[in-house]
């Protein structure tokens, strides 16, 4: 039998060891690091700089107040309580979709819904960097998969011309892919891909996780700013991004969320979320899509430019290559007092190790500036 201690020793001589570090401070731009003390936060996915703000704070707490701390059961059971329902009205509203299903993360719901939509019978095509969340999504399908190099539409088009003579009348083919690549940065290019899932009669699932309350009108994400929400068939998203709180979401025809209430295993076999998260999450909505989000995403351009001026999102990754050298430079600016983290294997390809930045609305100017002056590169 393996020893756990000899894999353990193995990853941390390739570079790959990870540990959990401790904050003391809430999450936000500037966070006290257990055994560091006050740094920059540049590795949180709090877009917006929701997750500590005020607002919600005192919506939150408002709301634990009304609705109690836990709802006892799973959706099917018991557990859906009005504020589940109100939510998904609002998300599916907000969308411009005929319905919405919430989850407990982003992570459930796409291990939950591709099994629930895809079975033997059927194939699913990803982008080869889809989240590792998409990736087994379609393996626990049993669905064939294919995968096309990133962004490459060509090969998608390879794959869905061999998909649709494989497949029979009753197959789905279903099309994987990102908003903003949770990595790179970089954005589909989603007109293409949604001219060509029709094309061939596939179904296209958009994941928008770090776009939501980031791109396109009131924030809705990419897909809104193409003007392509009506040809996504599933919109798939997060809550613990910009909206700064938890969950996931997906949003689609009333037909497919009846059948993911009755096959999505995440769905069905889980506690229902709080419902004074779920109250805090409909109100959020509200905050994100309206003039407080829209200042908040004003503010995010202003330090996304001042970055890099072709930045596509706020995620900017500086590839250094071997592992060691990145951890190297993360330590080397954790002891500046910046907390940028090193991505690694398997999160990216082999040889593509990055220092990862993710800004925040709650960034000043003169934050991004200590970093720039403080980064390897500068």
């Amino acid at each position: 039998m393996r020893d756990p201690g000899d894999e353990l020793r193995e990853l941390e001589q390739n570079g790959l060891l990870r540990t959990l570090r401790r904050l003391d401070s809430p999450q936000q731009a500037k966070i006290d690091l257990a055994g560091t003390g006050i740094c920059l936060n540049f590795s949180s996915n709090d877009y917006l700089g929701l997750a500590h703000s005020e607002e919600l704070r005192e919506i939150y707490g408002a709301n634990v107040q009304k609705y109690g701390a836990g709802s006892g059961a799973s959706r099917l059971v018991c557990g859906t309580m009005a504020q589940h329902l109100e939510l998904e009205e609002a998300l599916a509203s907000l969308k411009r979709s005929e319905a919405a299903l919430s989850f407990t993360s982003g992570f459930a719901t796409a291990t939950s819904v591709i099994p629930a939509l895809c079975g033997r019978d059927d194939i699913v095509i990803l982008d080869k960097l889809c989240h590792a969340s998409l990736i087994d999504g379609a393996r626990l399908s049993g669905a064939v998969m294919r995968v096309f190099p990133h962004n490459d539409v060509e090969k998608l088009k390879s794959h869905l011309e061999w998909a649709e003579k494989k497949t029979g009348t009753d197959g789905r083919i279903l099309v994987v892919t990102e908003s903003v690549f949770s990595m790179d940065g970089d954005l589909a290019p989603l007109q293409d891909i949604a001219e060509l899932k029709s094309k061939y009669g596939a179904l296209l699932l958009l994941d928008e996780a770090h776009a939501f309350g980031v791109l396109g009108p009131q924030g809705r994400g990419l897909a809104a700013g193409m003007e392509l929400e009506s040809q996504i068939d599933f919109q798939m998203g997060t809550f613990s991004k910009a909206v700064g709180l938890s969950g996931g979401y997906i949003c689609a025809s009333r037909s497919f969320v009846d059948l993911l209430i009755n096959r999505a295993r995440g769905f069905i076999y889980s506690t229902a979320p709080a419902p004074a998260l779920a109250a805090t999450l409909r109100e959020a909505l509200d905050l994100v899509s309206g003039p407080n989000g829209d200042e908040r995403r004003a503010w995010l351009r202003q330090r996304i430019r001042q970055m890099d001026e072709d930045a596509e999102s706020a995620i900017i990754p500086f590839i250094i290559g071997e592992n060691e050298a990145a951890l190297a430079a993360s330590e080397s600016l954790l002891e500046k007092g910046f907390l940028v983290p090193a991505i690694r294997y398997p999160t990216v390809p082999r040889g593509t190790a990055r220092l990862r930045v993710t800004l925040s609305a709650a960034h000043t100017k003169e934050n991004v500036t200590a970093l720039q002056k403080a980064l390897p590169s500068a």
